[in-house]
């Protein structure tokens, strides 16, 4: 059986009670948690190269640990030369150790390596308590081989949480290590 994330047991022995004691919860099950974590990717002109596609397949599994699927068009579009059906996106959908796991990874190895990275924003919350980061370039995780030649492309990570409430999300991410930028 394999352990359990450390970032998940730092959840489930503080920060779930330090969340319960600022803010003032009394039900255990209203304790804001991450319920999951979206990772997609458009590939845009990688549709139409088998060998791209596959690439950027395997990119993202390697990255999240999990086989992503691909997205569809749902309509056509003549400008963007978009038919029914071709592949758009890859998307992972991440729970349990393996988002907690991700989220370290993010947190701790990716962000950091950014070029003048000074914090997330602020400001991609949604209404609902869930917080989008976008990347443009993937290459910022260890596990993907700069060596060999990558269309590389960006990523958008969104972190879904049980609360509807923005400072309740806030004070989650920032406690499970979301290096938020500073207010100067």
């Amino acid at each position: 059986m394999k352990a359990k994330s450390e970032l998940k047991q730092l959840y489930q022995s503080k920060i779930s009670a330090k969340l319960v004691k600022e803010f003032g919860i009394t039900n255990s099950l209203a304790v804001p948690r991450l319920t999951k974590i979206i990772v997609s990717a458009g590939i845009g002109s990688l549709a139409k190269e088998k060998e791209a596609l596959k690439k950027a397949e395997n990119d993202l599994a390697i990255i999240t640990g999990q086989k992503p699927t691909v997205r569809q068009a749902k309509v056509s579009v003549a400008g963007f030369n978009l038919r029914q059906g071709m592949p758009v996106g890859l998307k992972v959908t991440l729970r349990g150790d393996r988002m907690y796991d991700f989220l370290h990874k993010l947190f701790s190895i990716a962000l950091p390596r950014l070029r003048d990275f000074r914090g997330t924003s602020l400001k991609s919350f949604d209404g609902q308590g869930n917080y989008t980061l976008g990347l443009s370039d993937y290459t910022i995780f260890p596990e993907i081989n700069l060596t060999k030649d990558t269309g590389t492309g960006g990523l958008e990570v969104t972190m879904v949480t049980s609360t509807k409430d923005k400072e309740q999300a806030k004070k989650l991410l920032e406690l499970l290590g979301m290096p938020f930028e500073k207010n100067t």
